[in-house]
């Protein structure tokens, strides 16, 4: 049970990550507009490379996850991806959570602990 738990928060991780990666790209990315320098600001984008692998390895380790343990417990733990976007939101893009988010977050937990239980 624990090696599911762990290689599913780490998927979660990673699935999170390739998302913070994400909107770190699209928040660098001007206005669209039909021109070579505004794909070549896309091209060449760091962070969109990086989302892109994170996502991908995130598809790798869920599809190894799928086939070697039981669906009714791995799928649940991929609600820790819920709070790595929080605390991404927090500690990267500093946003404010309210306390009913901060209610949701430790539902979230004591689901998966429920679950891994």
């Amino acid at each position: 049970m624990l090696r599911v738990i762990i290689l599913t928060v780490v998927q979660c991780f990673l699935l999170a990550s390739g998302q913070v990666c994400f909107k770190l790209a699209v928040d660098k990315i001007e206005k669209f507009h039909w021109t070579w320098t505004y794909f070549a600001q896309i091209f060449s984008n760091a962070w969109l490379y990086i989302s892109g692998i994170c996502l991908i390895l995130a598809t790798i380790l869920w599809g190894y996850i799928l086939k070697h343990f039981e669906f009714s417990v791995a799928y649940p733990i991929t609600a820790f991806a819920y709070v790595f976007g929080m605390l991404a939101a927090i500690f990267i893009f500093h946003e404010t959570v309210s306390f009913t988010r901060w209610m949701g977050f430790g539902l979230v937990i004591m689901g998966v602990l429920l679950i891994a239980k």
